[in-house]
């Protein structure tokens, strides 16, 4: 008899062994950052400023705050954080008894030559039963009238680590939002300059087209002089329909740059009220801070950390699966086979019971979920690596393009004097017969691709420093 008793043991004990041997968890290194930036020791930087306050331009600011009101991604980003809160809250519910209200009827009609269908007619023959107990005949109904709960008891925290996952993916969704503003501060701003500076590119255009017409007729003139040919009149006019042309392609460019901008603002096409590059003032001093300030600044790089402990969260619940697992369940309510009796005192019913349950065989499904896990685990970390190595190169990138651009600013605006002054030059020689017409339009369209350049390259200063501002982890704030 005492060799029966030992088997329940052993089988018990072969559960929780097989349960409890669970390999370590895949360990996350992330990358080591460097203590400042190349050539840069600034101890604070841009990234620290509210929005309203970085960009001085009222006109930018209404803009911004109107695409941040109504931009469609923003709205669903704020949906996707009610997704994840969801989550907790189902994550936080699995640690709770389930309790379920449950109402039911059936029936069921036994054999004859069954065990239950001999003992019920057998008892209906039993002196000490009244006419409410004997067992209706042939059909036996049952009805349930009360609660039912299941509970599984959270022993080993494996519960406990899937709220705290759902919660940490949930903070994950917060920094994914403020990412999503950055991205749009950076793209409103970017559009706004870009606007700006097609109101520029337009304006030289225009003020050439009217030298370009002042030329034309002057051609004209000499050549009713006899001083000048039909060549060269044709070439001023040509150059001038030329000129006439990039008018109407910048339209279009400010049609389309217009027409974006809305899409970020989550309305349909219209006129954006913008200042002139004349009212846009640049810091004499840009500073990018240190490292440190980055990752704490940039939504992209916390939410990357926050999914990686998320993922290491999971990879620890899929191993606390193979352990044993406690449920409890119990029934408490009226439970009768008659309904005039469903609610009497006698009808009272309930009962629990309690039960450890170890996975032993076929636990390729939990050997697949725990695979996963690892494998997310890692590309977690890669990401949250990546999002790091990412920061830096667009925080130096944007550094050096505002020194360099900076610098080519200042080399454009003097080669801009100097062939503004060899247009006025190659004119006074062409009236006195020292220079030739060609010489005119060459001149003339010399300026007008430089002026131009120094346009754009003006408003890639402001591009970079705002690439620089969303590099660091500003615009969220």
């Amino acid at each position: 008899m005492r060799t029966y008793k030992i088997y329940p043991v052993l089988i018990a004990s072969a559960l929780v062994v097989s349960s409890c041997k669970l390999s370590r968890p895949v360990p996350q290194t992330p990358v080591q950052t460097p203590e400042t930036f190349i050539g840069h020791k600034d101890s604070t930087g841009i990234g620290d400023i509210p929005w309203k306050t970085f960009f001085t331009d009222q006109n930018l600011v209404a803009v911004i705050d109107t695409a941040i009101q109504n931009n469609l991604d923003l709205k669903m980003a704020v949906q996707r954080i009610e997704m994840a809160q969801s989550n907790v809250l189902f994550a936080k519910g699995a640690l709770l008894p389930v309790v379920d209200v449950e109402i039911s009827g059936g029936g069921r009609k036994f054999g004859d030559y069954t065990m239950d269908g001999v003992g019920n007619y057998d008892t209906n023959f039993s002196p000490n039963l009244d006419d409410n107990r004997k067992l209706p005949a042939p059909f036996l109904p049952d009805y349930f009238a009360g609660l039912r709960s299941s509970w599984e008891v959270d022993i080993w925290g494996k519960l406990k680590t899937q709220r705290k996952a759902a919660f940490t993916r949930f903070l994950a969704s917060e920094k994914a939002r403020q990412a999503i503003t950055t991205s749009l501060v950076a793209n409103v701003a970017s559009l706004y300059f870009e606007l700006i500076n097609l109101d520029t590119e337009l304006n030289i255009i225009k003020k050439n087209i009217n030298l370009q017409k002042t030329a034309v007729e002057t051609i004209g003139v000499q050549k009713e002089a006899g001083r000048a040919n039909e060549l060269a009149v044709r070439q001023f006019k040509a150059q001038l329909l030329n000129t006439q042309s990039l008018e109407i392609d910048v339209n279009q460019r400010i049609i389309a740059a217009e027409n974006q901008l809305n899409l970020l603002l989550g309305r349909f096409p219209q006129k954006i009220t913008r200042s002139t590059v004349v009212q846009q003032s640049f810091p004499q001093q840009v500073q990018a801070g240190i490292p440190t300030q980055m990752l704490r600044n940039r939504p992209d790089v916390k939410q990357a950390e926050l999914e990686m402990l998320a993922n290491y969260e999971d990879q620890h619940a899929a191993r606390l699966a193979f352990m044993p697992s406690l449920n409890i369940t119990a029934m408490l309510g009226f439970n009768a086979f008659k309904s005039s009796l469903i609610f009497n005192p006698g009808s009272i019913a309930y009962n629990a019971l309690g039960g450890l349950t170890a996975p032993l065989l076929n636990r390729k499904a939990l050997k697949a979920g725990q695979k996963r896990a690892e494998a997310a685990s890692l590309e977690s970390l890669y990401n949250y690596n990546k999002s790091i190595l990412t920061g830096f190169q667009e925080v130096s990138t944007s550094l050096n393009r505002i020194e360099n651009s900076r610098k080519i600013t200042e080399f454009k605006r003097e080669e801009v004097a100097v062939l503004q002054q060899a247009v006025t030059t190659s004119r006074d020689l062409f009236v006195t017969g020292y220079a030739t017409y060609l010489e005119i339009i060459t001149a003339q369209k010399s300026v007008l691709e430089a002026e131009l350049t120094l346009a754009n390259v003006q408003t890639d200063q402001y591009l970079a420093l705002i690439e620089l501002y969303r590099s660091v982890g500003g615009g969220w704030k």
